[in-house]
């Protein structure tokens, strides 16, 4: 196995060919690959923009390996994409909850599926287009922000174990954006002012609802909008159509603004309130991997994000077992929201990271 051999994740993207580019200087025996993670009929209407995975995207990536003279695959992940990110997006919608798919295929394809094929073609390590850090101190391995705060994507990196980032490289975790269009534009790459993804891959139009619906395979059933004391103001068009902090597209006669507060699968309702009935002083985390790999036993102040783009907030962290938490924030938070990541850092560094729960499912 080559000591220096990479394999390169590559998207289509001005991000990772540039990763490719970078690595290829820095004398790494660079192999570039592309996963097909689903087909574009099944998710993009006639008309529709197209996001990653198009075979424009695969010309793309295959155009700037062979500029860069490394060889290129196509792996075929479709089945793994479906199980491991699709099915689960589906599920939870349809217990209430709203999930971050992102991590999910990071966790499953990126950080899974891809360490397989680069032991099969001798890589020791693989590299993605991730503005993120990976830096060695005291004889661990730490995940820290990227320097671009504005494309930093730390925060969907936490399920990151020792064993992955010993393997993993992040050629533009010291790059700003700006720079590496100019490296891209340098190089003549196609690619060098293509826009970046915005949208989750398997829903380009944004209608989370009818992906939920087309995969799942079941119509969503009406049922009532709550108020705080229970009482039925309202009918829904199906939990999955919702979600915590919502206010438009909720049709409820109101003489002020109303969010969803709740939403609440066993009943198949949904609770409606004011905002300030959004705030919460609290937060459940499972499923939570410490990067360290050591699990505190004893509470501890540091900060935390409960959504990609948020401001780091102030919380007290009590561990509830190797792999639950429960954060008490120092002023409250909004729309705390099951099925959606809380991230803990200590300043630029990257602690771990769980799916928010229900106060009822944790283990306290």
């Amino acid at each position: 196995m080559t000591e220096r051999r990479v394999l390169v994740a590559m998207s289509g993207g001005v991000d990772s060919s540039v990763a490719a580019k970078l690595l290829q200087n820095a004398g790494y025996d660079c192999v570039g690959c592309m996963m097909k993670l689903y087909e574009q009929a099944d998710s993009v209407s006639a008309g529709e923009p197209k996001t990653c995975c198009s075979l424009d995207d695969a010309e793309d990536a295959r155009s700037v390996a062979q500029r860069l003279g490394m060889p290129f695959y196509v792996f075929n992940f479709k089945d793994a994409f479906r199980t491991c990110v699709i099915d689960r997006f589906v599920r939870a919608y349809e217990a209430g909850e709203t999930p971050n798919p992102c991590i999910d295929c990071n966790r499953c394809l990126k950080f899974g599926k891809l360490f397989e094929r680069a032991e099969v073609l001798g890589c020791t390590h693989i590299a993605t287009g991730h503005y993120a850090r990976i830096v060695r101190e005291n004889g661990k391995y730490v995940l820290k922000k990227a320097l671009d705060r504005a494309k930093d994507q730390s925060y969907v990196l936490y399920d990151l174990t020792q064993e992955k980032l010993a393997h993993t490289l992040f050629p533009l975790g010291e790059l700003e954006k700006s720079t590496v269009r100019a490296i891209a534009a340098r190089e003549g790459f196609c690619n060098a002012r293509k826009h970046d993804s915005q949208d989750i891959c398997f829903v380009p139009d944004g209608d989370y609802a009818r992906v939920v619906a087309q995969y799942g395979g079941q119509t969503p059933q009406p049922g009532p909008f709550l108020d705080m004391d229970g009482n039925t103001v309202g009918t829904h068009r199906g939990i999955i159509h919702y979600t915590i902090g919502q206010r438009r597209g909720l049709a409820l006669p109101t003489g002020g603004r109303i969010y969803v507060t709740g939403i609440l699968p066993e009943q198949n309702a949904v609770r409606v309130g004011p905002s300030e009935a959004l705030m919460s002083r609290e937060a459940f985390v499972a499923q939570f991997n410490w990067i360290s790999g050591e699990a505190p036993v004893r509470p501890f102040s540091c900060e935390a994000k409960i959504r990609y783009r948020q401001a780091q907030t102030p919380v007290t962290v009590y561990p509830i077992g190797p792999a639950q938490v429960r954060l008490d924030f120092s002023e409250p938070q909004r729309a705390v929201t099951p099925g959606q990541s809380a991230v803990l850092y200590d300043g630029d560094t990257v602690l771990g990271g769980g799916t928010i729960i229900r106060k009822e499912e944790a283990e306290c």
